[in-house]
């Protein structure tokens, strides 16, 4: 049994379910109706990462910056994608926010050691708080050097692989 006490933080918009490209929106999880927001991707590799990834920690975490309605869609596109059984995450385990900084908040309160974000903003407010932090996807330069970038889920995979 791991006795290290580590746990892992996921973003979940672009990072689990797919927003498209860089700094845009997929329109299908964003507006219209249920069942179109409901066949919107999961980025790939996601589940399959997070199936691997879960049992390498003591605690996995999805915390997100979102509002009420995008909440409620996060919510109801993790169950209807059956994440819980297919991760191994419980369904319990999800924290929202309102601004993108708060997930320091959260990250503090649960003891993340971890975590995976595809905006730098976030991890430059986990810094000091977080102490392995993945800026997640293609970014429009390159990283600093207090981030590793994770490019697909395999690179996360890698990066994480002393973590047993």
């Amino acid at each position: 049994m791991n006795t290290r006490n580590i746990r892992l933080g996921v973003d979940i918009g672009r990072v689990i379910i797919d927003g498209g490209a860089q700094g845009g929106a997929d329109t299908r999880f964003f507006s219209g109706d249920t069942a179109r927001m409901l066949t919107t991707p999961a980025v790939p590799g996601a589940f399959a990462a997070l199936a691997r990834l879960a049992p390498r920690f003591d605690q996995v975490w999805l915390i997100s910056k979102c509002g009420e309605r995008v909440r409620r869609n996060s919510l109801m596109w993790l169950d209807h994608h059956d994440f819980a059984a297919r991760t191994g995450i419980p369904r319990e385990n999800v924290r929202f926010c309102r601004r993108r900084p708060d997930k320091a908040i959260h990250c503090a309160e649960l003891g993340i050691t971890h975590f995976i974000d595809d905006k730098l903003d976030v991890h430059q407010a986990l810094r000091g708080i977080v102490e392995h932090r993945y800026l997640f996807g293609p970014q429009a330069g390159p990283a600093p050097d207090w981030v590793e970038h994770a490019l697909t889920w395999t690179d996360v995979l890698d990066m994480t692989v002393d973590v047993i």
